[in-house]
């Protein structure tokens, strides 16, 4: 694009609703930053109920991260590297739960998981694990609505990597296994990372998968999002402080990916 196309004036018929657009989706974050009681902030964060929730939505999004990329890795490598009947399938089914409206995620994980569920009445009857209103249920319920965020990014990463390296490591007779391990992860480490950093911030924020399949608990189920829910109910201050902790981290993502995603040539 030349400098002159870069400097043109933008006509005012698109102007206008450009202004618009920005001041709609940027309002409601500085009427967030306004209403903010900053002076009672420090008290507020260290009030008991938040810190259970902030800690309890801290580990439950790393621990559904972990997840995510022990399985979710080896899928997008499946979905770039092989070639097998019906991957376009695979590959429609893994992106489902973006739009899949999260309650009916919960819902579905009651059906599979629940004590009478397909795969829940096995575990309870064999091995009497129970995962609904559990926490464990809450790290399953993020797991599902974040793992496809992990694998889009980590299979654009493979597409995008040299294969070559990979080729002539297997010439050399290095097996698939080691060639995955020791050439194909160090080449698309960046677009792991960037990966499971979006999939931890997906975990961090989810609700309604959550509180359908796990409940809202305080100090077992109850995760930041779930608490805000809550507290906007009874106590709006707590509700603010929860809602600005959760800004926070959702801006602190975005700029530790803006080189990967958010800037432009």
């Amino acid at each position: 694009m030349s400098e002159a196309r870069r400097g043109a004036r933008a006509p005012i018929a698109l102007l206008i609703p450009a202004a618009l657009g920005l001041a709609f989706l940027v309002l409601p974050l500085a009427g967030l930053l306004i209403r903010t009681p900053w002076r009672s902030l420090p008290e507020r964060l260290t009030a008991p109920g938040v810190l259970a929730a902030l800690r309890l939505s801290l580990l439950t999004a790393t621990l559904a991260t972990v997840v995510c990329v022990l399985l979710g890795v080896p899928l997008a490598w499946l979905l770039a590297r092989t070639e097998f009947p019906g991957r376009r399938v695979v590959r429609a089914l893994v992106t489902v739960p973006l739009v899949l409206p999260p309650v009916v995620g919960g819902v579905a994980l009651l059906l599979v998981f629940g004590r009478r569920g397909l795969v829940g009445q096995w575990l309870d009857s064999a091995f009497g694990i129970a995962l609904p209103f559990t926490t464990a249920g809450v790290v399953v319920a993020e797991a599902f609505v974040a793992m496809p965020f992990l694998v889009i990014a980590v299979e654009g990463a493979l597409r995008g990597s040299d294969t070559r390296y990979e080729e002539a490591a297997a010439t050399l007779g290095a097996g698939r296994f080691a060639v995955f391990r020791r050439v194909t992860l160090p080449l698309v480490a960046p677009g792991v990372a960037a990966g499971a950093v979006l999939c931890w911030a997906r975990a961090l924020g989810e609700f309604g998968a959550t509180i359908t399949f796990a409940g809202n608990f305080p100090g077992r189920t109850q995760t930041m999002p779930l608490a805000v829910y809550l507290a906007l109910e009874t106590d709006l201050d707590a509700a603010l402080v929860l809602s600005l902790i959760l800004l926070a981290v959702s801006v602190g993502i975005l700029a530790a990916l803006r080189d990967k995603w958010i800037t432009s040539p």
